[in-house]
């Protein structure tokens, strides 16, 4: 059986502080004060800027030996894909080095746009990034419903790479509930069910403005076993992280699973 981490995407908001974190605290305080609760954490700023090694680094001082990261690719290597893929890459590679070489990266985390459809150029570009990345645990999270088909997953299975199955809101054309282990690292992303605000909202948080009730938790129990069963390691990391509600829901699932980390 595998081992489950249910934890957030993301720990450094400050409409935490209150919900979560105590009043006073600063902001390099925070990963330690989260890392007193939860075993990982989805670091979602490497997404929008390359970071130097140096963040990692001062990261791991801050946490116990046991705490796991788990990093969000540069969106030049998924959603621009450009002449300098190669590049950003090997800047990517470098940048984890330090989680790499201390076994403390659960997986970098490759999320694709919508646009990113099933066409052979695209499956062929997932071929590029394992060359890129040929010792990383990778996973992948498709936004295009395209995806969902046993060419898919035979595929990710052949390249060694994890598919991210996702709770979102049930609009056509996303990928909805599917799930699938693909390699030994499994992975839930939980971005909430405003389906409102999904396509339309002034700031990017209203996408992810949503508190699970429990009763929409319990779907995921039998699934996440599914992974547990057939995955050596299984991440779940909630994204609806407004007003603290991911840490509300991290700790409801971990109740529902029967998990203290």
């Amino acid at each position: 059986m595998a081992q489950v981490y249910v934890g957030t995407s993301g720990y450094s908001y400050r409409d935490w502080v209150g919900p979560f974190y105590p009043y006073g605290i600063r902001q390099e305080q925070m990963l330690a004060f989260y890392a007193e609760e939860f075993s990982f954490t989805e670091i979602n700023s490497t997404f929008y800027r390359l970071p130097p090694a140096k963040m990692f680094e001062s990261m791991l001082k801050k946490v116990p030996q046991n705490f796991l990261f788990t990093v969000k690719a540069f969106q030049g290597l998924t959603h621009q894909r450009g002449e300098t893929v190669r590049e950003e890459a090997a800047k990517m590679a470098e940048a984890i080095k330090p989680l790499v070489n201390e076994g403390r990266l659960g997986a970098l985390i490759f999320q694709f746009p919508y646009s990113f459809k099933a066409k052979p150029e695209n499956r062929d570009y997932l071929e590029r990034l394992r060359e890129f990345f040929p010792d990383a645990p990778l996973v992948v999270e498709f936004r295009h419903y395209s995806w969902l088909n046993s060419e898919t997953w035979s595929a990710l299975r052949a390249l060694g790479m994890g598919y991210v199955c996702v709770d979102a809101p049930r609009l056509r054309g996303l990928p909805g509930g599917a799930v699938q282990a693909t390699s030994p690292v499994a992975y839930v992303r939980f971005h909430g069910r405003n389906a409102a605000m999904w396509w339309e909202h002034e700031e990017a948080w209203q996408r992810y403005d949503y508190l699970y009730t429990e009763e929409e938790l319990c779907e995921w129990v039998p699934k996440i076993k599914f992974l547990e069963r057939n995955s050596e390691r299984v991440f779940i990391a909630f994204n609806n992280h407004f007003g603290a509600q991911a840490v509300f829901n991290a700790r409801m699932l971990r109740k529902l699973l029967g998990v203290d980390y």
